[in-house]
């Protein structure tokens, strides 16, 4: 159950900072080459404090076992002039991001800000509360409720709202939704069509993949500080707590569906394929308010997010914005979203909304113009960028999602991996070409050598190229490592994206001190229950070691009384393979027994009570041919 419940976990709690250089003399050049091009205009200073009331009272949220699950004073370094070792865009971003506590946007309209790396937000009914987004985990939920009700008294929540599939924004449910409240049907839970498996499936599959990558992506193994983690880009991090899954009890099936929820109306617009698989935004007619869940945000977003997913659509976010401009635009006078400040004012609404949504259409067109110009994903990568009318908006900066990654996303979509050459289409893996180019290049002291002169000359892209050789040449070549190490540290300082600083500074980490283990989250149990039986076992096809395979055919019987649930499952050709509510007529066995114990046997090797009809030992053999991923594999080394 454990290693299930690790696949299932998008995040890790913070371990120790890594050990980092000052910064070169050319990171500090190229720093105050940034700093002299920056926007002058000001009004996120405005929009980020605007309507603040007041902060959690403590320095800390803690779980029930007293451990810290979120630190507000990790980021009150984050003041005053950029340090040499930050981008000063990103330091800029980074001081907006780190003012927390609870702010109102409207009457009606409040949000939780720096509290996670999402935002709550809570719309005021009639009589009660409506929670927008939850948060990642139960713990800073309950404290992000409790102060508002201080504030804003003492109201009942009445319905939750996910607008999309990813954890921060539902998580923390079972932190603003008590026991009664699902046990008595009083609070309505409303969420996009496909919600529920979305939230579920996107990171099972691909899981301890996703996960290893996520660490890097969001930093969350090293610390903050002017030399360590900078914010996640769209938020500070993510919170450490303990995640739930509720499900909805509502779904929203298409778009100008129109809900009255304690008095308020909501209109409701489906983005399905933009920022997640299932999205949505809404309107509040009565507030001229307009909640653009993930679909806008204070960055550029990612089209194909560094640790892994399907490739987002960026013409459809484009297209949903146009939508959500012509049914809202001219009535909207507030923009708030699931990540950063909002936005006051119609005109600053809808030339936020136009804006964000050029910057997205032009990634997607030029993108794809270049591509037909014969221009590969890499090619086209160095070459686009943003005109000038659309980077100079703070919120089309990179501090999430970068042109350079998001034109390969959109590079991918079409064309997939391969570039078109077939010089590519077969080549070597890294660990066997690197030490012939090494070899080549006259050996591992002639390429260290090469890179310090490029590194010293501020080169700093081809001296990583160089280094990364080195080690995958000889992961022992000590001196290579602290090279690399120290190049990835100014390729960091010199980042304006937040993830792509949190990765240099992850992998220059590990370059020093080696993987350090993590541990899964505190997971709830509303993930496994959530999880439909057809999915766990998809999750062990992709566990299974094909080697170890019987030449002949398995067949088995799998019944699941308390669920009424039976699976007929085969095992040929080094494959599994699952029918839902199939039985096969001439089975090797047929195995009785609860999902929990058929959880517990499969991912925990617990012994199960089963009642085995057949070869009483199939069940057995059948378990020995899975292995359980390494959730804490190289990636910058061999």
């Amino acid at each position: 159950m454990r290693r299930l419940i690790a696949a299932l976990a998008l995040f890790q709690a913070p371990i120790a900072a890594a050990e980092t250089p000052a910064a070169s003399e050319a990171t500090r050049r190229a720093n105050a080459a940034v700093a002299a091009t920056l926007p002058a205009d000001a009004e996120d200073e405005d929009f980020a404090s605007r309507g603040f009331i007041a902060s959690w009272p403590e320095a800390t949220i803690k779980d029930d076992r007293g451990r810290i699950v979120w630190d507000f004073a990790a980021y009150d370094f984050a003041t005053g002039a950029a340090p040499e070792t930050a981008n000063p865009s990103l330091w800029r971003h980074a001081r907006l991001l780190a003012r927390h506590g609870l702010f109102k946007a409207h009457e009606r309209v409040y949000q939780v800000r720096g509290f996670d790396v999402s935002n709550m937000s809570i719309v005021l009914g009639d009589k009660g509360l409506i929670i927008v987004d939850p948060l990642t985990s139960v713990e800073v939920a309950r404290a992000g409720l409790a102060l508002a009700r201080k504030h804003l008294g003492e109201r009942p929540v009445l319905a939750v709202i996910y607008t999309h599939s990813h954890a921060d924004h539902f998580a923390g449910a079972r932190g603003v939704v008590g026991p009664e409240d699902l046990k008595n049907g009083r609070v309505r839970i409303i969420a996009p069509e496909g919600f529920l498996e979305h939230s579920v499936s996107e990171n099972l599959i691909a899981g301890p993949a996703m996960g290893r990558r996520a660490a890097y992506q969001f930093g969350s193994r090293l610390s903050p500080g002017p030399a360590g983690q900078l914010t996640s880009g769209i938020g500070l991090a993510v919170s450490a707590g303990t995640r739930s899954l509720i499900p909805p009890t509502e779904i929203i099936g298409k778009t100008g569906e129109t809900l009255t929820i304690d008095g308020v109306t909501f209109v409701f617009q489906l983005t399905p394929e933009t920022e997640a698989p299932a999205e949505m935004n809404f309107f509040l007619p009565q507030f001229g308010a307009l909640c653009l869940a993930e679909n806008a945000n204070a960055s550029m977003h990612n089209v194909l997010t560094p640790r892994g997913a399907l490739v987002r659509d960026s013409k459809r976010w484009a297209d949903h914005l146009t939508e959500a401009l012509r049914m809202f635009g001219a009535d909207a006078e507030l923009v708030f979203a699931s990540h950063a400040w909002p936005r006051f004012g119609g005109d600053r609404v809808r030339d936020y909304v136009a804006s964000h949504r050029d910057a997205y259409k032009y990634l997607h067109d030029q993108t794809v113009r270049l591509m037909n110009n014969g221009r590969t994903g890499e090619e086209i990568a160095e070459e686009i960028a943003l005109p000038k009318a659309l980077e100079g908006r703070w919120f089309n900066r990179g501090y999430y999602g970068t042109m350079r990654h998001n034109s390969r996303a959109v590079y991918q979509r079409y064309m997939g991996w391969y570039d078109g050459n077939p010089a590519h289409l077969n080549e070597l893996p890294h660990e066997v070409s690197a030490p012939r180019y090494v070899a080549a290049m006259g050996g591992a002291k002639k390429v260290r050598k090469l890179a310090e002169r490029a590194a010293g000359r501020g080169d700093y892209r081809w001296a990583a190229e160089l280094l990364d050789l080195a080690v995958f040449a000889n992961a022992g070549d000590a001196k290579a490592r602290a090279m690399l190490a120290d190049v990835e540290a100014q390729l960091a300082f010199q980042a304006e994206s937040a993830i792509w600083r949190n990765m240099y500074l992850s992998a220059a980490d590990e370059l020093r001190n080696g993987v350090a283990p993590g541990d899964p989250i505190a997971q709830s149990v509303d993930f496994i229950a959530a999880t439909p039986s057809a999915m766990i076992f998809d999750l062990l096809a992709v566990r299974l070691a094909a080697e170890r395979a019987p030449a002949e055919e398995l067949r088995l019987n799998f019944e699941f009384p308390e669920r009424k649930e039976v699976f007929a499952a085969t095992v040929r050709n080094g494959v599994l393979v699952h029918e839902a509510g199939v039985r096969h007529a001439a089975p090797a066995a047929t195995i009785a027994l609860s999902r929990a114990a058929f959880l517990g046997a499969m991912f925990a090797g617990r012994p199960a009570e089963a009642k085995v009809t057949g070869d009483v030992g199939a069940f057995e053999r059948f378990q020995t041919l899975f292995d359980a991923p390494d959730g804490d594999f190289d990636i910058v080394t061999p």
